[in-house]
């Protein structure tokens, strides 16, 4: 894995992280009971940015190291990923 390809790793984990992580907790205005004028009544009634963006890095660093180091270790090489499909071939 080089730079680019690190980072590019880096960043999907991370907003496909944060898809999940921004999920986690939330009520929306409707259940606050708090309906702002011109909102849907599904939007979050309080919005925590800081802590979900905190959650969703030290989340995404712990995946992303754990796909680096499975990749720079040679666990898995680029041979054996070109051969997976025949595992289901038969």
């Amino acid at each position: 894995m080089n730079l680019t390809g690190g980072i590019v790793l880096y960043a999907v984990l991370w907003f496909l992280t944060l898809f999940i992580v921004a999920m986690i907790g939330q009520k929306s205005q409707a259940d606050a009971g708090e309906v702002v004028p011109g909102t849907p009544a599904g939007a979050p009634a309080d919005l925590k940015v800081r802590r979900i963006v905190i959650l969703t890095t030290v989340i995404t660093t712990l995946i992303w190291a754990l796909i680096a180091w499975v990749i720079l270790s040679g666990i898995v090489s680029r041979e054996e990923l070109a051969n997976f499909d025949r595992l289901f071939r038969g």
